[in-house]
């Protein structure tokens, strides 16, 4: 029974995530919504909600301020807060706010190549026929989402496709740097100062403050709490909290279900335009993603936490 938990967990844990992609389109287009503020309000406001869990958890309370008492932590938080947290956040929600939630989650979702090639350069191994294919099944569907099969044009607008690329180059490098913090601290933390940290940089580009609350509606203010809480905080928890019932395999596979929540949502709420060949591209990407955690080869252990790291 306890695997069923795990398995409702992280599949609820995923379409929260893919949905608040979704969610933020619909802030851009129809509220006004600034990208830059979204980014930065929910940085600072899921860091210090996850940081005060630390808190009120007797089993991390002790570890909360810990990082501050070590030099050499307080620069990699700084560089992961910043280049990682911040990174992968931005680039996501440009993405969304230069095309559409479907492809930004669906690009980033081709980080797991990068972090393959990381690996590889890192032991000088030889890619495996399941790495080839991977990438070959990740460039194909790259492509498909990009043209939708025509060579005359693009379905999405370039800088949206740019931007959901570096999102993809952004948690790859996010994923491999915390994997050291995360062997020293707890997840939570990590996540939580790195938010903090990154959303407190982004301030001095973008106040929180700057913000005209005149036009806002019920629904904007809704939406806005669905960004920040059921689609970082509650969706954080459920997936860390399933590891508890399965494996980290079963929970990346599982996780597969971001993408097919934002392309669903994208295209029966906010209508937007999905043709038949970027399905294709979109299972070409899901099945790379399922063929890089499932490949015998022990580069996989790294390869399963980059979906997610968590960064929703």
């Amino acid at each position: 029974m306890g695997r069923y938990k795990g398995y409702i967990m992280v599949v609820i844990a995923a379409c929260l995530w893919g949905v608040s992609g979704t969610v933020a389109q619909r802030l851009f287009e129809e509220d006004g919504i600034s990208m830059r503020w979204l980014v930065t309000i929910r940085l600072i406001i899921s860091g210090i909600l996850f940081i005060l869990y630390g808190l009120f958890n007797k089993n991390l309370r002790q570890e909360v301020f810990e990082i501050w008492k070590h030099r050499s932590f307080i620069g990699q938080f700084f560089i992961f807060g910043i280049v990682g947290m911040l990174g992968v956040q931005y680039t996501y929600f440009a993405a969304i706010d230069e095309g559409n939630a479907a492809v930004a989650t669906l690009l980033q979702y081709i980080a797991p190549v990068f972090i393959m090639f990381y690996y590889i350069l890192k032991t000088k191994g030889m890619p495996t026929i399941y790495e080839y294919l991977s990438v070959t099944m990740a460039l194909s569907g790259t492509y498909l989402l990009l043209t939708n099969g025509s060579f005359d044009s693009l379905a999405i607008p370039l800088m949206g496709f740019t931007w959901g690329v570096l999102s993809a180059l952004a948690l790859a490098f996010y994923t491999i740097y915390s994997d050291h913090l995360i062997r020293q601290f707890h997840s939570v933390l990590v996540v939580g100062w790195g938010m903090l940290i990154g959303g407190i940089s982004i301030s001095f580009i973008q106040s929180p403050f700057a913000v005209n609350f005149s036009g806002w509606t019920t629904l904007t203010w809704v939406f806005v709490v669905f960004v920040i809480l059921f689609g970082t905080l509650i969706p954080f928890f459920l997936f860390i909290d399933s590891l508890r019932y399965i494996s980290a395999k079963e929970s990346s596979l599982l996780s597969c279900s971001e993408p097919l929540a934002s392309v669903l949502t994208s295209v029966l709420w906010l209508h937007v335009p999905f043709g038949f060949i970027q399905g294709l591209g979109t299972i070409l990407i899901i099945g790379m993603v399922i063929l890089l955690t499932v490949s015998p080869k022990k580069i996989e252990e790294n390869l399963e936490k980059s979906v997610h790291g968590e960064t929703g």
